[in-house]
Protein backbone atom coordinates (compact mmCIF):
# COMPACT_ATOMS: atom_id res chain seq x y z
CA UNK A 1 0.00 0.00 0.00
CA UNK A 2 1.35 3.66 -1.08
CA UNK A 3 2.34 5.71 2.07
CA UNK A 4 -0.35 8.03 1.29
CA UNK A 5 -2.78 5.00 1.70
CA UNK A 6 -1.50 4.07 4.85
CA UNK A 7 -1.79 7.73 6.24
CA UNK A 8 -4.97 7.59 5.53
CA UNK A 9 -6.02 4.45 6.92
CA UNK A 10 -4.36 5.48 10.30
CA UNK A 11 -5.89 9.20 10.30
CA UNK A 12 -9.71 7.20 9.87
CA UNK A 13 -8.19 4.89 12.35
CA UNK A 14 -8.20 1.28 11.64
CA UNK A 15 -4.56 0.63 11.47
CA UNK A 16 -3.19 0.80 15.30
CA UNK A 17 0.89 0.93 14.67
CA UNK A 18 1.83 3.53 12.02
CA UNK A 19 5.08 1.02 11.53
CA UNK A 20 3.59 -2.04 10.43
CA UNK A 21 5.06 -3.79 7.48
CA UNK A 22 2.03 -4.63 4.99
CA UNK A 23 4.57 -6.72 2.85
CA UNK A 24 2.84 -9.65 1.35
CA UNK A 25 3.64 -13.45 1.30
CA UNK A 26 2.47 -16.63 -0.54
CA UNK A 27 2.12 -18.35 2.57
CA UNK A 28 1.40 -15.93 5.03
CA UNK A 29 0.04 -12.26 4.65
CA UNK A 30 1.55 -9.90 7.52
CA UNK A 31 -2.30 -7.94 7.76
CA UNK A 32 -2.83 -4.17 8.98
CA UNK A 33 -4.25 -3.96 12.75
CA UNK A 34 -8.09 -3.15 12.07
CA UNK A 35 -10.17 -1.78 15.00
CA UNK A 36 -13.03 -0.07 16.17
CA UNK A 37 -13.01 3.00 18.77
CA UNK A 38 -15.88 1.81 20.52
CA UNK A 39 -15.00 -1.13 21.92
CA UNK A 40 -12.88 -2.52 24.60
CA UNK A 41 -11.15 -5.44 25.60
CA UNK A 42 -13.20 -7.72 27.72
CA UNK A 43 -11.55 -9.34 30.75
CA UNK A 44 -10.18 -12.58 31.40
CA UNK A 45 -12.96 -14.56 33.31
CA UNK A 46 -12.54 -14.95 36.57
CA UNK A 47 -11.60 -18.24 38.79
CA UNK A 48 -14.86 -19.35 40.08
CA UNK A 49 -14.99 -20.13 44.05
CA UNK A 50 -17.43 -21.63 45.71
CA UNK A 51 -19.64 -19.66 48.17
CA UNK A 52 -20.53 -20.23 51.34
CA UNK A 53 -23.78 -21.39 52.50
CA UNK A 54 -23.99 -19.58 55.87
CA UNK A 55 -22.45 -15.68 55.98
CA UNK A 56 -20.28 -15.81 53.34
CA UNK A 57 -17.66 -13.54 53.56
CA UNK A 58 -16.60 -10.82 51.40
CA UNK A 59 -14.51 -12.82 49.60
CA UNK A 60 -16.87 -14.97 49.02
CA UNK A 61 -19.20 -13.07 47.85
CA UNK A 62 -16.63 -11.11 45.45
CA UNK A 63 -15.79 -14.63 43.46
CA UNK A 64 -19.49 -14.96 43.59
CA UNK A 65 -19.83 -12.11 41.38
CA UNK A 66 -16.96 -12.63 39.29
CA UNK A 67 -18.20 -16.21 38.53
CA UNK A 68 -21.38 -14.68 37.55
CA UNK A 69 -19.86 -11.99 35.35
CA UNK A 70 -17.80 -15.33 34.30
CA UNK A 71 -20.95 -17.03 32.89
CA UNK A 72 -22.06 -13.94 31.59
CA UNK A 73 -19.32 -13.47 29.35
CA UNK A 74 -19.31 -17.15 28.34
CA UNK A 75 -23.23 -16.84 27.55
CA UNK A 76 -22.16 -14.00 25.71
CA UNK A 77 -19.37 -16.22 23.69
CA UNK A 78 -20.83 -18.71 22.75
CA UNK A 79 -24.32 -16.31 21.08
CA UNK A 80 -21.17 -14.85 19.21
CA UNK A 81 -19.78 -17.79 18.27
CA UNK A 82 -22.90 -19.16 17.23
CA UNK A 83 -23.64 -16.54 14.88
CA UNK A 84 -20.19 -16.47 13.08
CA UNK A 85 -20.80 -19.97 12.52
CA UNK A 86 -24.09 -18.67 10.95
CA UNK A 87 -22.25 -16.88 8.75
CA UNK A 88 -19.75 -18.85 7.68
CA UNK A 89 -22.39 -21.13 6.96
CA UNK A 90 -23.59 -18.33 4.72
CA UNK A 91 -20.81 -17.92 3.01
CA UNK A 92 -20.15 -21.44 2.20
CA UNK A 93 -23.43 -21.47 0.55
CA UNK A 94 -22.49 -18.34 -1.48
CA UNK A 95 -19.17 -20.12 -2.30
CA UNK A 96 -21.65 -23.02 -3.96
CA UNK A 97 -23.74 -21.36 -5.81
CA UNK A 98 -21.11 -19.51 -7.42
CA UNK A 99 -19.14 -22.57 -8.93
CA UNK A 100 -17.71 -20.39 -11.07
CA UNK A 101 -15.38 -18.75 -8.72
CA UNK A 102 -13.56 -21.93 -8.42
CA UNK A 103 -11.69 -23.39 -5.24
CA UNK A 104 -10.94 -20.92 -2.15
CA UNK A 105 -7.25 -19.55 -2.55
CA UNK A 106 -7.25 -17.19 0.75
CA UNK A 107 -7.18 -18.73 4.61
CA UNK A 108 -8.52 -14.53 5.74
CA UNK A 109 -8.16 -15.36 9.72
CA UNK A 110 -9.89 -12.84 12.07
CA UNK A 111 -8.48 -12.42 15.79
CA UNK A 112 -9.99 -9.79 18.07
CA UNK A 113 -8.26 -8.62 21.32
CA UNK A 114 -8.88 -11.09 23.23
CA UNK A 115 -7.68 -13.55 21.44
CA UNK A 116 -10.86 -15.59 19.67
CA UNK A 117 -10.03 -16.26 16.66
CA UNK A 118 -12.45 -16.81 13.24
CA UNK A 119 -10.91 -18.73 10.12
CA UNK A 120 -12.46 -18.65 6.24
CA UNK A 121 -11.77 -20.02 2.94
CA UNK A 122 -12.47 -17.01 0.65
CA UNK A 123 -11.65 -16.37 -3.22
CA UNK A 124 -8.86 -13.63 -3.67
CA UNK A 125 -10.98 -12.57 -6.86
CA UNK A 126 -13.98 -11.50 -4.81
CA UNK A 127 -11.55 -9.69 -1.97
CA UNK A 128 -9.86 -7.87 -4.94
CA UNK A 129 -13.10 -6.93 -6.93
CA UNK A 130 -14.94 -5.46 -4.06
CA UNK A 131 -12.56 -3.87 -1.63
CA UNK A 132 -9.63 -1.35 -3.06
CA UNK A 133 -7.48 -2.39 0.25
CA UNK A 134 -7.68 -6.22 -0.52
CA UNK A 135 -7.42 -5.63 -4.14
CA UNK A 136 -3.86 -3.14 -3.26
CA UNK A 137 -2.36 -5.73 -1.30
CA UNK A 138 -3.34 -9.14 -2.39
CA UNK A 139 -2.14 -7.80 -5.88
CA UNK A 140 1.95 -7.91 -4.75
CA UNK A 141 1.24 -11.47 -5.19
CA UNK A 142 -0.48 -13.18 -8.20
CA UNK A 143 1.14 -16.83 -8.48
CA UNK A 144 -1.44 -19.15 -9.72
CA UNK A 145 -2.35 -21.73 -7.94
CA UNK A 146 -0.53 -20.29 -4.80
CA UNK A 147 -3.26 -19.71 -1.77
CA UNK A 148 -2.48 -17.07 0.57
CA UNK A 149 -3.01 -16.47 4.46
CA UNK A 150 -4.61 -12.70 5.51
CA UNK A 151 -4.75 -12.40 9.27
CA UNK A 152 -6.35 -9.33 10.30
CA UNK A 153 -5.74 -8.94 14.05
CA UNK A 154 -6.40 -6.80 16.98
CA UNK A 155 -10.50 -6.52 16.19
CA UNK A 156 -13.45 -5.13 18.09
CA UNK A 157 -15.92 -7.17 16.69
CA UNK A 158 -14.81 -10.30 15.05
CA UNK A 159 -18.79 -10.86 14.14
CA UNK A 160 -19.00 -7.73 11.96
CA UNK A 161 -15.61 -8.34 10.09
CA UNK A 162 -16.97 -11.62 9.39
CA UNK A 163 -20.19 -10.28 8.32
CA UNK A 164 -18.77 -7.98 5.92
CA UNK A 165 -17.18 -10.48 3.75
CA UNK A 166 -19.98 -12.28 3.62
CA UNK A 167 -21.27 -9.17 2.13
CA UNK A 168 -19.03 -9.10 -0.50
CA UNK A 169 -20.69 -12.22 -1.85
CA UNK A 170 -24.08 -10.93 -1.71
CA UNK A 171 -26.14 -9.82 -5.01
CA UNK A 172 -28.34 -7.77 -3.19
CA UNK A 173 -26.88 -5.89 -0.28
CA UNK A 174 -29.71 -3.53 0.47
CA UNK A 175 -32.16 -6.97 0.68
CA UNK A 176 -29.56 -8.53 3.18
CA UNK A 177 -29.59 -5.46 5.15
CA UNK A 178 -33.52 -5.17 5.62
CA UNK A 179 -34.06 -6.51 9.30
CA UNK A 180 -30.91 -5.45 10.83
CA UNK A 181 -30.73 -2.51 13.48
CA UNK A 182 -29.34 0.80 13.34
CA UNK A 183 -26.18 0.04 15.71
CA UNK A 184 -25.05 -3.73 13.48
CA UNK A 185 -25.31 -1.57 10.17
CA UNK A 186 -23.30 1.63 11.31
CA UNK A 187 -20.82 -1.14 12.39
CA UNK A 188 -20.93 -2.54 9.30
CA UNK A 189 -20.34 0.63 7.68
CA UNK A 190 -17.57 1.48 9.39
CA UNK A 191 -15.72 -2.07 8.27
CA UNK A 192 -16.65 -1.12 5.11
CA UNK A 193 -15.07 2.00 5.24
CA UNK A 194 -12.04 0.62 6.52
CA UNK A 195 -11.52 -1.70 3.74
CA UNK A 196 -12.24 0.63 1.10
CA UNK A 197 -15.68 -1.63 0.42
CA UNK A 198 -17.79 0.89 -1.74
CA UNK A 199 -20.76 -1.62 -2.37
CA UNK A 200 -20.54 -2.11 1.26
CA UNK A 201 -20.51 1.63 2.00
CA UNK A 202 -22.98 2.17 -0.84
CA UNK A 203 -25.52 0.02 0.86
CA UNK A 204 -25.03 0.86 4.45
CA UNK A 205 -25.68 4.40 3.85
CA UNK A 206 -29.01 4.26 1.70
CA UNK A 207 -30.47 2.05 4.44
CA UNK A 208 -29.64 4.67 6.54
CA UNK A 209 -31.37 7.45 4.83
CA UNK A 210 -34.36 4.97 4.76
CA UNK A 211 -34.92 3.88 8.04
CA UNK A 212 -36.73 6.02 10.98
CA UNK A 213 -34.18 6.55 13.79
CA UNK A 214 -34.66 6.68 17.69
CA UNK A 215 -33.57 9.72 19.60
CA UNK A 216 -30.34 7.57 20.67
CA UNK A 217 -29.83 6.16 17.45
CA UNK A 218 -29.83 9.48 15.70
CA UNK A 219 -27.02 10.64 17.98
CA UNK A 220 -24.71 7.46 17.12
CA UNK A 221 -25.92 8.10 13.10
CA UNK A 222 -24.44 11.74 13.56
CA UNK A 223 -21.36 10.97 15.22
CA UNK A 224 -20.68 8.08 13.13
CA UNK A 225 -21.00 9.88 10.43
CA UNK A 226 -18.94 12.57 11.14
CA UNK A 227 -15.98 10.42 12.06
CA UNK A 228 -15.95 8.94 8.48
CA UNK A 229 -13.81 10.77 5.67
CA UNK A 230 -16.75 9.49 3.17
CA UNK A 231 -18.36 11.22 0.34
CA UNK A 232 -21.86 11.31 -2.08
CA UNK A 233 -24.53 9.91 0.37
CA UNK A 234 -23.59 11.18 3.52
CA UNK A 235 -24.68 14.67 3.26
CA UNK A 236 -28.62 13.27 2.01
CA UNK A 237 -28.56 10.87 5.05
CA UNK A 238 -28.32 13.94 7.36
CA UNK A 239 -30.90 15.99 5.65
CA UNK A 240 -33.76 14.63 8.26
CA UNK A 241 -31.22 16.48 11.12
CA UNK A 242 -29.45 19.35 9.19
CA UNK A 243 -30.77 22.30 6.54
CA UNK A 244 -29.09 24.93 5.05
CA UNK A 245 -28.35 27.53 7.47
CA UNK A 246 -31.41 29.50 8.08
CA UNK A 247 -31.69 33.61 8.64
CA UNK A 248 -33.97 34.98 11.33
CA UNK A 249 -36.59 36.02 9.54
CA UNK A 250 -37.47 32.58 7.85
CA UNK A 251 -37.15 31.15 11.69
CA UNK A 252 -39.43 33.85 12.11
CA UNK A 253 -41.24 33.22 9.57
CA UNK A 254 -42.10 29.46 10.43
CA UNK A 255 -42.75 30.16 14.05
CA UNK A 256 -45.37 32.86 13.50
CA UNK A 257 -47.23 30.37 11.05
CA UNK A 258 -47.20 27.96 13.70
CA UNK A 259 -48.15 30.13 16.70
CA UNK A 260 -50.92 32.13 14.12
CA UNK A 261 -52.12 28.11 13.58
CA UNK A 262 -52.66 27.85 17.04
CA UNK A 263 -54.53 30.93 17.87
CA UNK A 264 -57.05 30.08 14.99
CA UNK A 265 -57.42 26.48 15.91
CA UNK A 266 -61.29 25.15 16.07
CA UNK A 267 -60.87 21.89 18.11
CA UNK A 268 -60.18 23.28 21.54
CA UNK A 269 -58.20 19.78 23.07
CA UNK A 270 -56.09 20.35 19.81
CA UNK A 271 -55.36 23.75 20.43
CA UNK A 272 -54.56 23.19 24.32
CA UNK A 273 -52.42 20.39 23.22
CA UNK A 274 -50.38 22.05 20.77
CA UNK A 275 -50.11 25.38 23.17
CA UNK A 276 -48.39 22.40 25.74
CA UNK A 277 -46.09 21.15 23.18
CA UNK A 278 -44.96 24.24 21.73
CA UNK A 279 -44.35 26.15 24.97
CA UNK A 280 -42.36 22.90 26.14
CA UNK A 281 -40.02 23.56 23.00
CA UNK A 282 -39.68 27.17 23.53
CA UNK A 283 -38.57 26.51 26.52
CA UNK A 284 -36.00 24.02 25.76
CA UNK A 285 -34.68 25.89 23.23
CA UNK A 286 -33.88 28.76 25.68
CA UNK A 287 -31.61 26.80 27.76
CA UNK A 288 -29.65 26.16 24.95
CA UNK A 289 -26.82 29.07 25.14
CA UNK A 290 -26.35 27.72 21.33
CA UNK A 291 -29.55 27.39 19.42
CA UNK A 292 -30.45 30.35 17.56
CA UNK A 293 -33.83 29.29 16.36
CA UNK A 294 -36.00 31.40 18.96
CA UNK A 295 -39.36 33.24 18.53
CA UNK A 296 -38.90 37.02 18.29
CA UNK A 297 -40.57 39.89 20.73
CA UNK A 298 -42.30 41.63 17.41
CA UNK A 299 -44.03 38.28 16.08
CA UNK A 300 -45.19 37.78 19.62
CA UNK A 301 -46.63 41.09 19.97
CA UNK A 302 -48.29 41.21 16.39
CA UNK A 303 -49.78 37.85 18.05
CA UNK A 304 -50.99 40.13 20.94
CA UNK A 305 -52.50 42.82 19.29
CA UNK A 306 -54.22 40.38 17.23
CA UNK A 307 -56.17 38.62 19.99
CA UNK A 308 -56.91 42.13 21.73
CA UNK A 309 -58.42 42.85 18.41
CA UNK A 310 -60.32 39.70 18.70
CA UNK A 311 -61.41 40.44 21.90
CA UNK A 312 -62.71 43.88 21.34
CA UNK A 313 -64.48 42.90 18.22
CA UNK A 314 -66.05 39.63 20.33
CA UNK A 315 -67.37 42.00 23.40
CA UNK A 316 -68.95 44.49 21.12
CA UNK A 317 -70.54 41.51 19.31
CA UNK A 318 -72.07 40.33 23.04
CA UNK A 319 -73.19 43.16 23.97
CA UNK A 320 -75.31 43.60 21.04
CA UNK A 321 -76.37 40.31 19.94
CA UNK A 322 -79.40 40.44 21.72
CA UNK A 323 -80.60 41.97 18.41
CA UNK A 324 -80.47 38.19 17.28
CA UNK A 325 -76.94 38.71 14.72
CA UNK A 326 -74.83 35.91 16.27
CA UNK A 327 -76.22 33.20 18.88
CA UNK A 328 -74.94 34.47 22.52
CA UNK A 329 -73.41 31.32 22.83
CA UNK A 330 -71.14 30.80 20.28
CA UNK A 331 -69.90 34.28 21.25
CA UNK A 332 -69.11 33.59 25.15
CA UNK A 333 -66.98 30.37 23.62
CA UNK A 334 -65.21 32.98 21.55
CA UNK A 335 -64.04 35.41 24.24
CA UNK A 336 -63.23 32.64 26.52
CA UNK A 337 -61.05 31.00 23.81
CA UNK A 338 -59.26 34.67 22.92
CA UNK A 339 -58.90 35.43 26.00
CA UNK A 340 -56.99 31.69 26.48
CA UNK A 341 -54.58 32.54 23.69
CA UNK A 342 -53.61 35.78 25.19
CA UNK A 343 -52.71 34.30 28.24
CA UNK A 344 -50.51 31.57 26.33
CA UNK A 345 -48.50 34.81 24.56
CA UNK A 346 -48.34 36.55 27.92
CA UNK A 347 -46.59 33.55 29.34
CA UNK A 348 -44.33 32.51 26.54
CA UNK A 349 -43.53 36.62 26.20
CA UNK A 350 -43.11 36.11 30.12
CA UNK A 351 -40.84 33.07 30.14
CA UNK A 352 -39.09 34.96 27.22
CA UNK A 353 -38.79 38.01 29.20
CA UNK A 354 -40.23 40.04 26.87
CA UNK A 355 -43.45 41.07 29.06
CA UNK A 356 -42.33 44.87 30.09
CA UNK A 357 -44.03 46.17 27.38
CA UNK A 358 -47.10 44.30 27.56
CA UNK A 359 -47.78 45.84 30.88
CA UNK A 360 -48.17 49.28 29.42
CA UNK A 361 -50.32 47.36 26.60
CA UNK A 362 -52.64 45.87 28.46
CA UNK A 363 -53.04 48.90 31.07
CA UNK A 364 -54.23 51.04 28.01
CA UNK A 365 -57.12 48.88 27.10
CA UNK A 366 -59.42 50.40 28.63
CA UNK A 367 -62.25 50.14 26.10
CA UNK A 368 -61.98 46.64 26.49
CA UNK A 369 -61.99 46.86 30.41
CA UNK A 370 -65.10 48.81 29.54
CA UNK A 371 -67.01 46.35 27.60
CA UNK A 372 -65.70 43.42 30.01
CA UNK A 373 -67.86 45.34 32.57
CA UNK A 374 -71.18 45.02 30.63
CA UNK A 375 -70.76 41.42 29.67
CA UNK A 376 -72.17 38.80 32.21
CA UNK A 377 -69.08 37.38 34.45
CA UNK A 378 -69.51 33.80 33.81
CA UNK A 379 -68.53 34.62 30.34
CA UNK A 380 -65.63 36.97 30.91
CA UNK A 381 -63.73 36.22 33.68
CA UNK A 382 -61.16 34.43 31.73
CA UNK A 383 -59.91 38.02 30.38
CA UNK A 384 -59.64 39.13 34.77
CA UNK A 385 -57.06 35.57 34.19
CA UNK A 386 -54.50 37.92 32.37
CA UNK A 387 -54.30 40.63 34.94
CA UNK A 388 -53.71 37.96 37.39
CA UNK A 389 -50.98 36.07 35.46
CA UNK A 390 -49.35 39.33 35.09
CA UNK A 391 -49.32 40.51 38.86
CA UNK A 392 -47.80 37.36 39.53
CA UNK A 393 -44.84 37.62 37.29
CA UNK A 394 -44.84 41.50 38.63
CA UNK A 395 -44.52 39.93 42.36
CA UNK A 396 -41.82 37.58 41.73
CA UNK A 397 -39.28 40.42 39.57
CA UNK A 398 -40.56 38.37 36.18
CA UNK A 399 -41.69 41.58 34.77
CA UNK A 400 -39.90 44.78 35.74
CA UNK A 401 -41.87 48.18 35.00
CA UNK A 402 -41.95 51.92 36.42
CA UNK A 403 -44.42 52.21 39.30
CA UNK A 404 -46.56 54.35 36.90
CA UNK A 405 -47.26 51.03 34.36
CA UNK A 406 -47.79 49.24 37.74
CA UNK A 407 -49.99 52.09 39.25
CA UNK A 408 -52.12 52.37 35.69
CA UNK A 409 -52.43 48.52 35.13
CA UNK A 410 -54.13 48.31 38.80
CA UNK A 411 -56.36 50.98 38.08
CA UNK A 412 -57.60 49.79 34.42
CA UNK A 413 -58.01 46.27 35.32
CA UNK A 414 -58.19 45.72 39.14
CA UNK A 415 -62.04 46.53 39.92
CA UNK A 416 -62.49 43.36 37.07
CA UNK A 417 -60.60 41.11 38.82
CA UNK A 418 -62.32 41.58 42.16
CA UNK A 419 -65.76 41.00 40.18
CA UNK A 420 -64.26 38.15 38.62
CA UNK A 421 -62.17 36.38 41.12
CA UNK A 422 -65.17 33.98 42.64
CA UNK A 423 -65.92 32.86 39.13
CA UNK A 424 -62.00 31.97 38.74
CA UNK A 425 -61.67 30.15 41.70
CA UNK A 426 -64.93 27.91 40.62
CA UNK A 427 -63.91 27.95 37.02
CA UNK A 428 -63.03 24.35 35.53
CA UNK A 429 -59.57 25.25 35.12
CA UNK A 430 -59.28 26.84 38.40
CA UNK A 431 -56.58 29.77 39.53
CA UNK A 432 -54.33 28.94 42.46
CA UNK A 433 -55.98 31.08 44.99
CA UNK A 434 -52.53 31.98 47.13
CA UNK A 435 -50.75 32.37 44.18
CA UNK A 436 -53.16 35.35 42.82
CA UNK A 437 -53.40 36.98 45.90
CA UNK A 438 -49.24 36.83 46.57
CA UNK A 439 -48.93 38.36 43.26
CA UNK A 440 -51.75 40.99 43.30
CA UNK A 441 -50.13 41.83 47.23
CA UNK A 442 -46.42 42.26 46.23
CA UNK A 443 -47.48 44.21 42.89
CA UNK A 444 -49.59 47.03 45.21
CA UNK A 445 -46.86 47.14 47.64
CA UNK A 446 -43.91 48.21 45.06
CA UNK A 447 -46.72 51.38 44.38
CA UNK A 448 -45.79 54.85 46.87
CA UNK A 449 -47.62 54.60 49.94
CA UNK A 450 -50.20 57.31 48.64
CA UNK A 451 -51.27 54.57 46.01
CA UNK A 452 -51.00 51.94 48.35
CA UNK A 453 -53.66 53.64 50.56
CA UNK A 454 -56.27 54.16 47.22
CA UNK A 455 -56.02 50.47 46.37
CA UNK A 456 -56.45 49.12 49.58
CA UNK A 457 -58.78 51.22 51.40
CA UNK A 458 -61.18 50.37 48.17
CA UNK A 459 -60.45 46.88 48.93
CA UNK A 460 -60.70 47.16 52.39
CA UNK A 461 -64.63 47.84 52.33
CA UNK A 462 -65.29 45.73 49.41
CA UNK A 463 -63.82 42.74 51.12
CA UNK A 464 -66.21 43.03 54.03
CA UNK A 465 -69.11 43.06 51.66
CA UNK A 466 -67.94 39.80 49.49
CA UNK A 467 -65.72 38.12 51.68
CA UNK A 468 -64.03 34.37 49.70
CA UNK A 469 -65.36 35.72 46.65
CA UNK A 470 -62.71 38.96 46.82
CA UNK A 471 -59.27 38.08 46.71
CA UNK A 472 -57.97 38.34 50.66
CA UNK A 473 -54.40 40.49 50.51
CA UNK A 474 -54.66 41.38 54.28
CA UNK A 475 -50.66 40.91 53.92
CA UNK A 476 -50.48 43.70 51.97
CA UNK A 477 -52.86 45.88 54.32
CA UNK A 478 -50.81 44.87 57.28
CA UNK A 479 -47.36 45.93 55.94
CA UNK A 480 -49.03 49.21 54.40
CA UNK A 481 -50.63 50.14 57.99
CA UNK A 482 -47.11 49.75 59.42
CA UNK A 483 -45.49 51.54 57.03
CA UNK A 484 -47.97 54.07 57.14
CA UNK A 485 -48.48 54.57 61.25
CA UNK A 486 -46.33 52.22 63.13
CA UNK A 487 -42.91 53.53 61.31
CA UNK A 488 -44.15 56.93 60.52
CA UNK A 489 -44.27 57.47 64.06
CA UNK A 490 -40.95 55.58 64.88
CA UNK A 491 -38.93 58.43 62.53
CA UNK A 492 -40.50 60.94 63.99
CA UNK A 493 -39.57 60.24 67.89
CA UNK A 494 -35.98 59.62 66.12
CA UNK A 495 -35.72 63.07 64.37
CA UNK A 496 -36.97 64.39 67.31
CA UNK A 497 -33.99 62.55 69.44
CA UNK A 498 -31.70 63.96 67.20
CA UNK A 499 -32.82 67.65 67.29
CA UNK A 500 -32.50 67.67 70.78
CA UNK A 501 -28.65 65.85 70.74
CA UNK A 502 -27.94 68.81 68.44
CA UNK A 503 -29.18 71.30 70.65
CA UNK A 504 -27.49 70.10 73.62
CA UNK A 505 -24.09 69.91 72.07
CA UNK A 506 -22.96 73.42 72.27
CA UNK A 507 -24.55 73.79 75.57
CA UNK A 508 -22.69 70.62 77.09
CA UNK A 509 -19.41 72.56 76.50
CA UNK A 510 -19.89 75.85 77.78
Amino acid sequence: MASKEVSAMIKQGFISDPTLSLSFSPSRTTPPRLYSPSSSPLPPPAEPTRPSLNNPTLFEMMSEENLRGSKTMEESRRRTQSRVAKFISELNAYSFKNGGLGPSDVRLTVVSRDGNRVSMDVHRRVLSEKSRFFADNLSQRREKGVSHTVEISECDDVEVYVETVVLMYCDDLKKRLIGENVTKVLALLQVSAAIMFNAGITSCLEYLEAVPWSEDEEEKVVYHLSQLELQGSIPEVLQRVSSEPSTSARSDGILLNLLGGVLQAKDDKARREMQKLISRLLREDSLDEDNRFDVSKDTLYHLCHRCLSSLVLCLSEAIGADGGKRDRGVLMAEIAREADNLQWIVDILIEKRMANDFVKLWADQRELAELHSKIPTMYRHEISRITAQLCIAIGRGSILVPKESRFSLLSTWLDALYEDFGWMRRSYKSVDKKLVEDGLSQTILTLSLRQQQIILMKWFDRFLNKGDDCPNIQRAFEVWWRRAFIRQCTDVEDGSQLQITVCSYPSSNV
